[in-house]
């Protein structure tokens, strides 16, 4: 299916992307629907990607990494992940470059960067952050987990909840109270596996994306080293504040691309299906329709196009990105559900793609910031 003419992107990128996708046929196809039925992406997929060069680009040489500060190649894996279908894969490869990744590469001191680059680099470490909690959900300053200074360290204890890589997780970024301002009082803390009194929740039960694990963490009495602290004391919210934009630039540009993956599936499936003799497509409501997402999803391209070069020149905004977020993961689910219907009964057949596609979507209007809390970033930029 032809796509606007993208020129965000160069030969290098290009070539890249042939290798995520060959990636992605090899080393996820095959075993995706097995990950779906346990619930957890094996381990072995992280050290199969660091192994393929797709994880952790900024990672000095030093460190074992490809010292390339272009987000432009976070944001090709990022494309064919969604687009192929498979986010449950794609959720946890970009949590550790987009999400955690900014956090460890620009944030952390040498020390921390020995420690925990090489890891997540070759994806022997799998890293996840840990910020919602029960009753909180994006209200940062609603953040009750607390941090006591004891002997050279930290004493830990709260929960946090709806964390992606909860379960394989083996650094946890977690924020914390530090102090009673609701904003800056938050600390940011690195939790690592085999820390006495810390304990992973059941791994939770989802609508769609069945292989990501999601998980409730609690902490108790943990002692956290204050080599473990990512910046100063006090200073976690800034830090937070600062690569929000990303997070939610990455959330978009996997909403698009996975609008278009599963668009461009029902458009095929639509030239073949028939009904009363005809293809469905044929008939002038669906061919309407059809026209309708596929030009409110190359629009959409056009715009987060022009985001991801706002990024890579380090000029986008939290307004700019509170605007892809919502507009893209609102877009995202509008398309999966018209392409749903489109199927007819097979659409809620579970061994239908479109069905996953419908399912897996509907978290992106929330998690990352709701659509909600979006508006409400861009409604007081207008002064209101």
């Amino acid at each position: 299916m032809p796509t606007p003419l993208r020129t965000v992107y160069d030969q290098d990128h290009e070539l890249f992307r042939d290798s995520v996708r060959s990636f992605i046929e090899t080393e996820v196809a095959p075993y995706d629907d097995a990950w779906e039925r346990q619930g957890i992406v094996d381990r072995s997929l992280y050290r199969a990607a660091g192994k393929a060069g797709l994880l952790m680009f900024g990672t000095p040489e030093t460190h074992g990494g490809a010292g390339v500060e272009d987000w432009r190649f976070n944001a090709v894996v990022d494309e064919e992940f969604a687009r192929s279908g498979y986010a449950s894969v794609g959720l946890g490869i970009a949590l550790q470059n987009d999400i955690l990744g900014p956090y460890m590469l620009q944030s952390t001191v040498d020390g921390q960067k020995e420690r925990w680059l090489p890891g997540l680099t070759s994806g022997d470490l799998i890293g996840a952050i840990a910020m919602s909690e029960p009753g909180t959900g994006s209200d940062l300053s609603g953040i009750r987990t607390r941090a006591v200074t004891d002997r050279g360290g930290y004493l830990v204890n709260g929960s946090k909840t709806f964390i992606s890589n909860g379960q394989n997780a083996d650094l946890v970024l977690v924020a914390v109270r530090t102090s009673e301002d609701p904003h800056k009082g938050l600390t940011l803390l690195v939790v690592e596996r085999g820390m006495p009194g810390f304990e992973r929740g059941r791994n939770l039960e989802k609508l769609g994306l069945h292989g990501q694990d999601t998980s409730e963490l609690h902490f108790t009495d943990v002692r956290v080293p204050v080599e473990n602290r990512i910046g100063e004391e006090d200073e976690g919210f800034y830090q937070l504040m600062r690569y929000l934009p990303q997070e939610r630039l990455s959330l978009a540009v996997s909403a698009v691309a996975a609008a278009e993956g599963v668009l461009a599936r029902t458009v095929e499936y639509a030239a073949q299906r028939r009904a009363f003799g005809k293809p469905v497509g044929s008939f002038q409501h669906n061919r309407f329709l059809l026209a309708e997402l596929r030009t409110e999803v190359d629009i959409a391209r056009v715009f987060i196009d022009h985001c991801v070069s706002l990024l890579v020149r380090g000029e986008l905004t939290a307004v700019q990105a509170a605007k892809a977020k919502w507009w893209a993961s609102e877009l995202q689910v509008r398309v999966a559900d018209r392409c749903l219907q489109l199927h007819g009964g097979y659409g809620y057949m579970r061994e239908y793609p479109v069905s996953r596609a419908f399912a897996d979507a509907r978290v992106q209007t929330i998690y990352g910031g709701t659509t909600e809390i979006m508006k409400e970033i861009i409604g007081r930029d207008l002064g209101l």
